[in-house]
């Protein structure tokens, strides 16, 4: 039997491969983005602090005369991160859900994060606190100011950028046909989701390296802290299981994760957790009136099912549906909306059906 365990293994290798090979052949391609920076003159945040130059960067794709679409990306994320095959891929191309020949797509790096106005530009801990309503304002400034839009075709966004597309709703119900937040929930933050938060913003704080956000090198806190998060709050327990079967598969992926190269900054990554610590729309959910359809996953680490949240809060919006994606091997808990296969679907069902209410420019 030893004779046949080299063939064994270079078949694994050549299905694996055509394996890759298929799942890139299924991301079509789309136009090139475009990227470029928008600065908000004397920008207020909800603290009352005045920014006299707020820079946000953005992303586009797509005809600017296109029906515009927004998308908001994840905590300590960027614009250009939902460009990857998996979403783009799969959401951007010639007759899928997000035609970019016929949408112009906005990913907007959000307030705090990727290439716009944040601490460690030189502020560092003296940097404005800001929240979840202060990004969204942001955003609407952006699409208003320097896109001239009027109007939104759709606001999607996923984790971070799903609970902003509830504010949206919330904040400007009249502004877009309709919404998709995923992986997200508008229960207030409160239980694990904002205890793991936490552990994350006093880890940084506690660190004696940190010196008050004025550290020379960045804490080694902040790697252990967001790997422990990553780990605890997203990955899925059966793709887990299935990535990491034994202990040494798992030290190996830890290890790999604890060792990874990495650019982020500790004051952007404290500001970017603890600026969810207020959000909490439940109370004028009854604003929204766009047709919504939330996407969850059943093996969401930080939204889990069980609560019964989306039952309770979706019975109040006329028309809302709810589109959760069973758990399996194959999915990523949190980051399972990540992968637009599993729903660009039920979004093309969406656009079908929600009524063009008003021009965009």
């Amino acid at each position: 039997m030893n004779r046949f365990k080299p063939l064994n293994r270079w078949c694994l290798v050549l299905l694996l491969g055509l394996t890759s090979l298929a799942t890139q052949a299924q991301a079509a391609p789309y136009p090139a983005p475009v990227e470029g920076d928008f600065v908000l003159e004397n920008f207020k945040f909800h603290t009352g602090e005045v920014m006299p130059a707020l820079k946000l960067h953005y992303t586009t794709v797509g005809n600017p005369a296109g029906m515009p679409v927004l998308i908001l990306h994840g905590t300590a994320g960027s614009g250009t991160g939902m460009l990857g095959a998996g979403f783009a891929g799969e959401l951007f191309g010639k007759g899928q859900a997000l035609d970019a020949s016929q949408y112009f797509i906005i990913l907007p790096d959000a307030l705090g994060a990727g290439a716009s106005s944040k601490p460690s530009d030189g502020l560092k801990a003296k940097f404005p606190n800001y929240n979840y309503a202060d990004m969204v304002s942001a955003q609407y400034r952006l699409v208003t100011e320097k896109f001239k839009l009027k109007h939104l075709r759709l606001v999607l966004g996923n984790s971070m950028g799903g609970m902003q597309t509830w504010n949206w709703g919330t904040t400007y119900p009249d502004f877009m046909d309709a919404l998709v937040p995923m992986a997200a929930t508008p229960m207030p933050m409160s239980g694990r989701n904002w205890m793991m938060r936490r552990l994350i913003i006093d880890s940084i704080r506690t660190d004696p390296t940190w010196q008050g956000g004025n550290y020379i090198q960045q804490p080694a806190s902040l790697q252990f802290a967001s790997v422990f998060f990553g780990i605890g709050t997203s990955g899925g327990s059966q793709a887990l299981q299935r990535l990491a079967p034994t202990a040494e598969r798992a030290d190996a992926l830890l290890d790999g994760r604890l060792s990874a190269a990495s650019k982020a900054d500790a004051n952007d990554n404290l500001y970017q957790w603890e600026s969810s610590r207020d959000f909490d729309p439940v109370s004028v959910l009854n604003r929204i009136k766009a047709p919504l359809l939330a996407i969850n996953s059943a093996d969401d680490e930080r939204n889990p099912p069980e609560l019964g949240v989306m039952e309770t809060t979706l019975a109040r919006i006329p028309g809302a549906k709810l589109f959760l994606i069973p758990a399996s091997s194959q999915t990523a808990g949190h980051g399972t909306t990540m992968q637009a296969k599993w729903w660009q679907g039920e979004l093309k069902k969406l656009l079908t059906s929600a009524p063009v209410l008003a021009p965009s420019h």
